[in-house]
């Protein structure tokens, strides 16, 4: 992985799990790993509280919509997801 990823804030490990309901997320969905890491600089999500989730990885997004069988989002192509957590004591006023 490019040095860029590690110099992502991790969520420390005093902070709520991401299961939290107390914290938002941002999901930033790439084509590739990269550009979806720089998001959180180019946003300057740390400045607002951010820490990534988890590790950035490829992803096939379906919506489930009612009772009927799930529907391909992106045509079914892989795309990369990089989730970015703030802690509502995070937030800014």
């Amino acid at each position: 992985m490019p040095d860029t990823l590690s110099q992502i804030d991790q969520l420390p490990s005093d902070q709520p799990s991401p299961d939290d309901d107390d914290c938002d997320r941002l999901t930033i969905i790439a084509r590739d790993a990269t550009p979806a890491a720089l998001e959180f600089h180019r946003q300057r999500l740390g400045e607002q509280g951010y820490s990534i989730a988890g590790r950035i990885e490829r992803h096939r997004f379906q919506l489930v919509d009612g009772p009927g069988r799930p529907s391909e989002l992106f045509s079914g192509a892989s795309f990369y997801a990089a989730t970015f957590i703030r802690t509502n004591s995070g937030k800014s006023s």
